[in-house]
């Protein structure tokens, strides 16, 4: 559920999209009593990336446009496809190439346009193969992959999937299926991203059915929710997916792989700002 501590930052967002399309003065109170409206009656009691749906519809609906963040998501898809071989080269010739992979992984989770923090992309790179991992349940997650028929994998952001796929490249499994978003929402993956960085080389691509930045299965697609129930390993990616399924859903071989980008979810972690998890669902 919301978290009060989490308004200001959903009202941040809301700012950024009424600066970025250019909405006048006049429509932007209209806008945020309607959002502000939202959050204090249906957000307390909803799953936090609700509202974050909400915004984003509401927003679609007054501009017009069907994908808020297109340009940006294309943008950091290229970006990241151009480092493509030169990050593979890395893993390759690593000691211990899945893990590298996996740290990349990580690093390629700082490309978020909904908390409100300013990201390093080539910091964050350079630092990843050096960066202690808070918490690191990668040995339980190898090993669990390494017996499962079935993994899945729950995309984050655009741009960072293209770790993702490297990751997935590396991991060698032969049965890795992807998930994007139903619908765009913020810089979220879509089907449209996994297509521009080649992710159906790697795994089989399905979308879950929903446009929230997150996945909740009760909202998702039947689909989605037979291969969420029946998948012997779930990797849930980034903070968004973790903020729908931690303490929402009562099974043991998730796996939340993310960084920490904002106080609230440091608060529920205990752990900092910045830090990379690799974390078993306890």
């Amino acid at each position: 559920m919301i978290d009060v501590n989490c308004v200001p930052c959903f009202q941040k967002q809301a700012a950024r999209l009424f600066e970025k399309y250019n909405i006048p003065e006049e429509r932007r109170e209209v806008l945020s009593e309607r959002f502000n409206d939202f959050l204090s009656k249906d957000g307390l009691d909803k799953p936090s990336p609700l509202s974050a749906q909400y915004l984003n519809v509401l927003m679609k609906k007054e501009t017009g446009i069907d994908d808020l963040y297109l340009k940006e998501k294309s943008y950091y898809n290229k970006l990241l496809m151009q480092r493509y071989q030169a990050l593979k080269n890395d893993v390759e010739s690593s000691k211990h190439p899945a893990m590298m992979a996996l740290k990349y992984a990580l690093a390629g989770n700082i490309i978020d346009f909904g908390p409100p923090h300013r990201f390093d992309l080539e910091k964050t790179f350079s630092e990843a193969l050096e960066k202690k991992i808070a918490v690191n349940d990668s040995e339980a997650l190898f090993k669990e992959i390494r017996h499962a028929g079935t993994v899945l994998y729950l995309g984050d952001n655009a741009g960072e999937i293209v770790t993702d796929k490297l990751f997935i490249e590396t991991l060698a499994h032969p049965n890795v299926i992807f998930t994007v978003r139903g619908a765009s929402v913020l810089n979220d993956v879509t089907y449209a991203d996994a297509r521009e960085v080649g992710m159906q080389e790697v795994a089989t691509v399905i979308d879950n059915g929903f446009d929230a930045p997150s996945t909740l299965p009760e909202y998702c697609s039947d689909e989605f929710r037979e291969i969420f129930n029946s998948a012997d390993v779930v990797i849930s990616k980034g903070q968004g997916n973790f903020e729908g399924l931690y303490g929402q859903v009562e099974r043991k071989n998730i796996f939340f792989l993310f960084m920490v980008k904002c106080e609230e979810i440091a608060r529920v972690t205990g752990r900092n700002v910045g830090d990379a998890v690799i974390m078993k669902r306890a």
